[in-house]
């Protein structure tokens, strides 16, 4: 079962990573803000890999302990982390060379949910329902 959750967790960490990359690009490309030396490729790849393979770990320990609702639970806390993890980019101070520090935000609070999406998307290929 572990292994299932951990390459789940890889996967679709990488999946977010790269999802995540073509959306700073993009966010790039419409609002012509640079923010790469605070949130480089390297960080948003390595963030989306760590929330999948945590999510890996929570997934396999709630369904070890919970049996029968441990998925159900598993799916409410990882949704609700998600949402607590957007207080880091608010609170965060950026070096004073930003030109546009307002429009941070916008570009990494979307990404705190594509390890979510990964997951639930790519869920029922890798651990089938019972």
């Amino acid at each position: 079962m572990f292994r299932k959750s951990l390459t789940l967790g890889i996967v679709s960490g990488l999946l977010a990573g790269i999802a995540g990359i073509a959306y700073s690009r993009v966010y790039y490309q419409i609002n012509e803000s640079d923010f790469s030396k605070v949130v480089s490729a390297v960080k948003i790849v390595a963030a989306s890999l760590f929330g999948g393979v945590l999510a890996a770990i929570g997934y396999t320990l709630l369904n070890k302990w919970l049996k029968n609702n441990g998925e159900i639970v598993f799916n409410l806390c990882f949704t609700l982390i998600s949402f607590a993890s957007l207080l880091a980019p608010i609170a965060v101070t950026l070096p004073k060379t930003i030109d546009t520090p307002e429009l941070f935000p916008g570009l990494v609070i979307p990404m705190h949910f594509f390890p979510a999406l990964g997951w639930y998307t790519l869920k029922p290929i890798f651990i089938k329902s019972k």
